[in-house]
């Protein structure tokens, strides 16, 4: 089955969802980076420090705590709400906590805030704890890491807030709420100015774009909150019709997990303040990505299209990075193509 055409496959000029079901599986790997060689985090230079990461069982914050605990002393928090202890090493302290309780391991060298209720569906679902745990967590955290002396935080926000563009959206473009997670996210960054201008403190909040692993890695424990590509695979894989929203042409500049942590690392290491965009400067439509995983995996699974559940003035139809900023201040690169990142997503299924 061939590709689609080139068309389809859209490179911004600045180079810099969904139905979601979960599948059953033997359990996660006990190193959740199978599909991460080290060196993919080659060129680092956070070490010795003593590191706290909220939500560092979770999916991209489990990457994140493994890559860093082999030259550093870290700490993870999470509530285990969609992460697991399974994710870590042997090598990290992990906290059965929530980023609203009292007495958080906070005295450190740097904190790396990634919890939160990190989807439109679970703010729906519940907005008041939605507000609670993105916006009350962040203060708490960070306020309790203030008062232990940490001077260096780091915090995941959202590109969403950029709202549908085709065009690569920069920091400093306008940006629009229309949700509850993207007015937690936004409040995150408002906060994070305060703690900036009044106590002078380094807190670099990182929008990121479409974050994946696939389920061969800790994305596995999102389950129907994974990215469309490693529920896409997985059905596929399955013999079962992925299912595309409308008519597939939806775009979203797909970044990989280890381009993630590496723009996490380099956040934290050059001391950052401010926002900045993590993605590649590529989107791809959500045709392309079935016809590729397709490929990938030598199957010819054609895709169910069907109504978007999710209101047009809320859905976010495209997405494209802009992520000159953090290149020119941290010398952050992707290096994940997304044709690599889509064999390390299949590789589980045709390994061995």
């Amino acid at each position: 089955m061939g590709l689609r055409t080139p068309a389809r496959t859209r490179r911004c000029p600045v180079g810099t969802g969904f139905r979601l079901w979960p599948r059953s599986a033997d359990g996660p790997s006990a190193f959740p980076n199978t599909y991460c060689p080290s060196n993919d985090f080659s060129g680092m230079d956070l070490e010795a420090q003593s590191v706290l990461v909220t939500g560092g069982a979770g999916f991209i914050g489990s990457n994140l705590a493994n890559h860093l605990a082999e030259d550093n002393d870290v700490t993870v928090v999470d509530d285990c709400y969609l992460g697991t202890p399974e994710n870590l090493s042997d090598d990290i302290d992990f906290v059965d906590a929530s980023v609203l309780d009292d007495d958080l391991p906070t005295a450190v060298d740097v904190v790396f805030h990634l919890a939160a209720l990190s989807s439109y569906a679970m703010h729906e679902e519940d907005p008041r704890t939605g507000a609670r745990v993105n916006v009350e967590g962040f203060v708490n955290v960070v306020e309790q890491a203030r008062q232990d002396g940490c001077e260096t935080v780091v915090y995941a926000s959202t590109s969403s807030i950029y709202g549908s563009r085709t065009e690569p959206s920069p920091e400093d473009m306008d940006v629009h709420v229309n949700t509850g997670y993207e007015a937690s996210k936004l409040a995150r960054e408002r906060y994070g100015e305060y703690f900036s201008n009044h106590y002078d403190m380094s807190m670099a909040g990182l929008r990121f774009f479409s974050v994946y692993q696939g389920y061969g890695g800790a994305e596995e424990h999102k389950g129907e909150y994974a990215n469309v590509i490693a529920q896409f695979a997985d059905d596929i894989a399955a013999g079962e019709s992925p299912v595309l929203y409308g008519d597939g042409t939806q775009t979203r500049d797909f970044t990989h997990v280890s381009d993630i942590v590496r723009g996490l690392e380099r956040a934290a290491a050059n001391e950052l303040d401010g926002i900045y965009n993590l993605g590649t400067g590529e989107a791809y439509d959500f045709n392309t990505v079935v016809d590729m995983i397709n490929d990938e995996l030598g199957t010819d699974v054609q895709p169910e299209y069907v109504e978007n559940p999710i209101p047009e003035s809320v859905y976010v139809h495209d997405t494209c990075a802009d992520a000159a900023k953090i290149r020119e201040a941290a010398g952050w690169e992707p290096r994940i193509d997304f044709e690599e990142g889509i064999r390390r997503v299949c590789a589980q299924y045709t390994d061995g």
